[in-house]
């Protein structure tokens, strides 16, 4: 083989099933340079490869999570071409690990290639708006991947679900802010806006050799029989991968450490990352008096790139699994495991594993009796323990271990709803079919951080640059500092403006402060993150909208905020978070300057092409108010979007557009499915800025933040666009 050879080794082709063939078919796959391609067997000099893939900076590579594959189950990748939409080669493997090299090993080629191409200004293309264009598709644009299917490579029994989804190159530090201790090797992310700080949790006992901690604080937007949360922490000797085999398994074995399971089976597979589950509980408290209770919930899981795990739950409803004869409905406010890896000690592996449950168990006795309550939730909680007991009195030990496959929930089981009786079980108001439109997979914020990105810097320019910090930061600050402050009255928007803390279904300009950008000195120490300060734009006016389709390029709208900047001769730069559902939203933001710095970073991302933009589009952020689910699968870590999700350029006489199509991405699907139901109980703030990369660039400056508090969805507005110019 070439001295050229990136990895290699065997994979299972994973392609459509074909009648008549019910068995693995394996190939050999070679990353070679630039190039992909796999073979029947290990190749030999100049054997021609069964199919090939060129990797550019156009590539992506789509972790399409865990998938039964002719009876076994395996971790699935895609490998494509944002413009070779028809070309893609699909490969699984057994065990998480092994799917999880070949995916950093491609995705290091596509990084090289788009690290190659120059950050000047001069290649890059400008895309101007003219009446002749198409609503931006011949301005520039990442085209939606929905459109194609891989019909050769993959039998998808869900073919709306075919889109982008990644598990992350970046540091969980919203994962790490609850389940390790905070100490000086965590990350310089503000601690006091991360969802898991120690101060919101309170220790209730120590038992077992667990810690068991109750959530501090009022659950005001819940019923009074909903618990709070309470989580179990212990340490297992095992594997990350071990324990995150048993969390997902639902066959015999379970019966070995969680002492509160009964039965559970699968009611529907919504893609790699997210199932629907059907899950009985096995619960002692007078059981004589006491029906038993059951659940039906989603689980969503992922893969950090510190080796974590993090299994998410919270209930819905499905129209094959109703309410059972002799039980009562029980609802997941939110819950699932968190599996951290410790350092080894004395040779042997060590995992931290965190059992979080908030549950609202149902019934006519429950708001009454909190005694039950509480013995039901520790009685869940003790599968910590279970799960340490289990390791410790096993000789087994898998080198990769596999997820076992699920069986399947049976339509006979399910009764009908005749049965169903008003105080027995939960009603949640988002349906499945609304989760299947918005919650496809996992949490957008881990995905492409920006914290393991390489630098080439001379070891002088390294020596110099230690010197003058404070007015290099100060200088750069001056050079991209709007002149004159904007007239804020001339804008509007639909959703309103309320800076009072406790408002309802308004936004408000978020403190730069609370966000954490790379300081002037973050090329040699990545641990010099400062408070990103003073916005580069200001936020003048917000929309909320809605239709029965996605709305593209918003700015054409007459009589928006962009629009009027264009008048007044201010350069815009437009935001539209495209939110998918049966109902299609936007939430746009309008950004204004009166002009752009020359030569600044920020001119260069407006006038530069998409995979610059792609390249270097950031948001930070944050969950100030929420549930424990929401604030999990939101956290605080910095994403690249372009990299994440579609985003789609339009460059207009006077403004910039970018339409960012959450819809694009099974992972931003996932942390959709979470809050669409409970958004009118959140804050939300979102910072978005260009990514400097170079000692020239930094330090990096926000483009404006802004805070989301307590939306409505009802309060959106149906737009009034202009037709596209023909």
């Amino acid at each position: 083989m070439s001295s050229k050879v990136v990895y290699e080794g065997w994979m299972v082709r994973y392609g459509r099933r074909k009648i008549g063939r019910s068995f693995i078919h394996m190939r050999y796959f070679v990353l070679e340079s630039r190039l992909l391609a796999y073979y029947k067997r290990k190749p030999q000099d100049n054997q021609v490869p069964i199919k090939t893939l060129l990797i550019d900076g156009n590539c992506r590579v789509d972790d399409r999570g865990l998938k039964t594959h002719h009876g076994h189950m395996v971790y699935v990748l895609s490998v494509y071409n944002k413009k070779e939409k028809n070309h893609r080669i699909m490969m699984a493997a057994f065990n998480i690990q092994e799917a999880l090299i070949w995916k950093e090993k491609i995705e290091y080629v596509i990084d090289q290639h788009q690290g190659a191409q120059p950050s000047n200004g001069n290649k890059y293309i400008s895309f101007e708006y003219k009446s002749g264009m198409d609503n931006g598709k011949t301005a520039s644009s990442s085209d939606r991947e929905s459109q194609f299917s891989a019909q050769e490579d993959e039998d998808e029994p869900h073919p709306n679900l075919l889109r982008r989804t990644t598990i992350g190159n970046g540091p969980p530090e919203s994962v790490f802010d609850w389940t390790r201790e905070i100490d000086s090797d965590l990350s310089n992310q503000n601690i006091n806006n991360q969802a898991f700080s120690r101060k919101h949790w309170r220790l209730l006992q120590c038992q077992d050799g667990l810690r068991t901690f109750e959530e501090l604080g009022e659950v005001d937007y819940l019923p009074r029989s909903c618990s709070k949360a309470m989580k179990a922490v212990g340490v297992v000797e095992a594997t990350c991968e071990e324990i995150f085999k048993l969390v997902m398994s639902m066959d015999g074995t379970r019966f070995e450490w969680d002492c509160s399971f009964l039965h559970g089976s699968l009611v529907e597979e919504v893609d790699g990352h997210t199932a629907v589950l059907y899950h009985r509980l096995q619960l002692d408290w007078f059981p004589m008096f006491v029906w038993p209770r059951d659940l039906c919930y989603v689980r969503y899981w992922r893969r950090n790139d510190d080796g974590s795990y993090v299994v998410l739950f919270r209930s819905r409803e499905h129209e094959n699994c109703g309410p059972q004869p002799g039980c009562v409905r029980a609802h997941i406010e939110s819950g699932g495991f968190n599996i951290s890896p410790l350092k080894p000690r004395n040779g042997r592996p060590r995992t931290q594993v965190q059992h979080l449950m908030q549950i609202d168990l149902k019934g006519w006795g429950v708001g009454y009796l909190s005694s039950f309550q509480q013995y039901c939730v520790r009685q869940m909680l003790n599968s910590v323990a279970g799960l340490r007991e289990w390791f410790a009195q096993s000789d087994e030990r898998n080198a990769h271990p596999r997820i076992p496959v699920m069986v399947n929930m049976s339509s006979t089981a399910v009764s009908s709803k005749k049965n169903q009786k008003p105080n027995d079980f939960s009603v949640n108001p988002t349906s499945l079919d609304q989760m299947n439109a918005t919650s496809r997979s996992s949490a957008l914020i881990d995905e492409y951080s920006d914290d393991e990105e390489d630098f080439q810097i001379a070891e002088p320019e390294q020596e110099a640059y230690q010197i003058g910090l404070e007015n290099d930061v100060r200088k750069t600050a001056l050079e991209e500092e709007p002149a004159h402050e904007i007239d804020f009255s001339s804008f509007s928007g639909n959703l309103r403006r309320d800076d009072r803390d406790n408002a309802r279904d308004c936004w408000k300009i978020s403190d730069g402060n609370n966000f954490r950008v790379r300081s002037k000195h973050y090329c040699y120490d990545k641990t010099k993150k400062v408070p990103a300060g003073k916005h580069m734009l200001d936020l003048v006016a917000v929309d909320w909208f809605k239709d029965s389709k996605r709305m593209d390029h918003v700015a054409r709208r007459h009589g928006c905020a962009a629009q009027v900047a264009s008048e007044k001769g201010f350069f815009s730069i437009v935001i539209n978070l495209q939110v998918p559902a049966s109902t299609h939203y936007s939430m746009v933001f309008y950004f204004v300057t009166k002009e752009l710095v020359s030569g600044s970073l920020l001119h260069r991302f407006v006038d530069g092409d998409d995979e610059f933009r792609n390249s270097r589009f950031k948001l930070i952020p944050s969950v100030p108010k929420g549930s424990w689910i929401v604030r999990q699968s939101v956290g605080s870590t910095p994403c690249l979007l372009g990299k994440a999700v579609d985003c789609n350029y339009i460059r207009g006489p006077k403004y910039l557009e970018i339409d960012v199509d959450i819809g694009s991405s099974t992972v931003a699907n996932g942390v959709l499915g979470l809050v669409i139901g409970v958004i009118t109980t959140l804050v939300v703030d979102m910072a978005f800025l260009v990514q400097a990369n170079t000692p020239d660039e930094l330090p990096e400056r926000l483009i404006g933040a802004v805070r989301i508090s307590h939306l409505e969805l009802k309060s959106a507005i149906v737009p009034k666009l202009e037709p596209d110019p023909s």
